[in-house]
């Protein structure tokens, strides 16, 4: 058993386990109604310490309580925390309740600095996550792309494909005009352009990938449809660096 009661090393069944860990530590904690986890940069305060050199992250930044059957998380630090979708959490907020699986939360702390807090809620068909170092590492499931698709995709979206510094897609005139100059022939149109695209975005939404609706991600929609769907793409290996050859070749 390790500091306040937590043994670190079970390997928990029971449903409504949370895992919490970071890089400075780790604990288990089985469920009950009113049970409060703290998290922060204090080894006296936190049960699991998150941050423990940077100054703005407070001595107890979080806490993860236990109510109504659900795991919820406040923030009470001087700083937010990220959450999933880029949710920024303050303190003074209500608690967010989380699912089952995996939620990542970061702590802002100094310029340039986020730490990471993952936790882990114990679903009915789930266990707490192991050590599994011998296991084989299994390479990500790319979605299926015709060869029409790709190249729109890899045009849209060659800012990401260059690493540029907050990569935004191509307008749909400048996407259509380098179609264009690459594929004369070809009879590329903006409508069906902005078919092909509503086309895999629909097909991923469909296999599970959030933000990817307008129901999802509200009014305006601005680039966001695009932008979560290059960046579901680039995640799963759909589209890598190596894509960007047929423009290369095209400039020369």
């Amino acid at each position: 058993m390790t500091a306040h009661g937590i043994d670190s090393d079970i390997q928990a069944h029971e449903p409504g386990t949370i895992v919490v860990r970071s890089i400075a530590g780790r604990g288990v904690f089985r469920p009950g109604e009113g049970k409060a986890v703290r998290f922060g940069r204090s080894d006296e305060q936190a049960h699991v310490c998150v941050g423990v050199d940077d100054t703005q992250v407070s001595r107890e930044q979080g806490l993860l309580t236990r109510r109504r059957g659900r795991w919820w998380v406040t923030n009470l630090g001087q700083t937010p925390m990220r959450l999933p979708g880029s949710r920024m959490l303050f303190a003074g907020e209500d608690a967010v309740p989380l699912d089952d699986g995996f939620t990542q939360m970061y702590v802002c702390g100094t310029p340039g600095r986020e730490h990471l807090l993952e936790v882990f809620v114990v679903g009915d068909e789930q266990r707490s996550p192991f050590p599994r170092p011998d296991d084989d590492t299994r390479p990500p499931r790319p979605w299926y792309l015709s060869g029409r698709e790709r190249l729109a995709l890899t045009v849209l979206g060659q800012r990401y494909l260059r690493h540029e510094p907050h990569p935004q897609p191509l307008t749909w005139k400048d996407t259509l005009g380098q179609l264009v100059e690459l594929e004369p022939a070809a009879g590329w149109t903006e409508a069906q352009l902005r078919h092909l695209v509503e086309d895999v975005r629909g097909r991923i939404s469909r296999d599970g990938v959030s933000g990817l609706t307008e129901d999802e991600v509200g009014r305006p929609v601005g680039n966001a449809l695009n932008d979560n769907l290059l960046r579901a793409l680039l995640t799963s290996t759909s589209l890598v660096p190596s894509d960007l050859a047929a423009l290369e070749a095209s400039a020369d």
